[in-house]
């Protein structure tokens, strides 16, 4: 069993990585393999629309950056999780990018474990939450539960470990996401067959 974690900050040691590195702990004392990819330091152009990727071999046709190699990571894996810093209210720009591209094509996450993070000097943090929560509801995927949003505060690491709160949630989501995905595991109830996407335009 593993889990892709995305560090959509640019700050490689800064506070969503240290909140990753605390999930990370908690998934791996639970014997579940977990590996931090940083996105937000990259350079990473946005979707063109281009519907490219909807075509065989359904990947991006911009091949020069991460993306494509991290869908091959996230459709393999048995769990997901989403870190990006508060910009502006919402989500870093590059990884919004990275995202969008990631999710677009489609992936194979339905009904795998997934969970997100968002790290702010102070406010916005619910927005981002819910905009990076967005990709994980739409790809089928079943969020972990936990005792509150995962919003955490600080400016350094050092700052976050003075958030007790959040970093208690951090803990208990990793924590609740190792359960998730053994319970997924272990289930034997098979999920319900997949339809076809019915997509309709209101302007004829």
């Amino acid at each position: 069993m593993n889990v892709i974690a995305f560090n959509g900050s640019p700050h490689k040691e800064g506070v969503v990585n240290h909140a990753l590195c605390v999930m990370k702990e908690e998934l791996e004392h639970e014997g579940i393999g977990t590996e931090i990819i940083q996105i937000g330091g990259e350079n990473i152009r946005g979707c063109a629309d281009c519907g490219g990727c909807r075509r065989p071999p359904f990947v991006c046709v911009f091949d020069d950056d991460p993306v494509n190699r991290c869908r091959e990571k996230v459709n393999a894996a048995d769990g997901i999780i989403l870190g990006s810093p508060v910009y502006y209210g919402g989500i870093a720009g590059t990884f919004k990018s990275f995202l969008d591209r990631l999710f677009f094509p489609g992936t194979r996450l339905r009904y795998k474990a997934g969970a997100v993070v968002a790290s702010l000097r102070r406010s916005g943090g619910v927005f981002t939450f819910q905009q990076l929560t967005n990709y994980l509801n739409l790809a089928q995927v079943v969020l972990t539960p936990t005792v509150y949003w995962g919003v955490i505060h600080g400016n350094t690491p050092g700052e976050f470990e003075e958030d007790r709160e959040g970093l208690q949630i951090t803990r208990v989501t990793g924590r609740n996401m190792a359960w998730l995905i053994k319970t997924l595991a272990a289930g034997g109830i098979a999920p319900p067959e997949e339809i076809k996407r019915e997509r309709t335009n209101f302007i004829r």
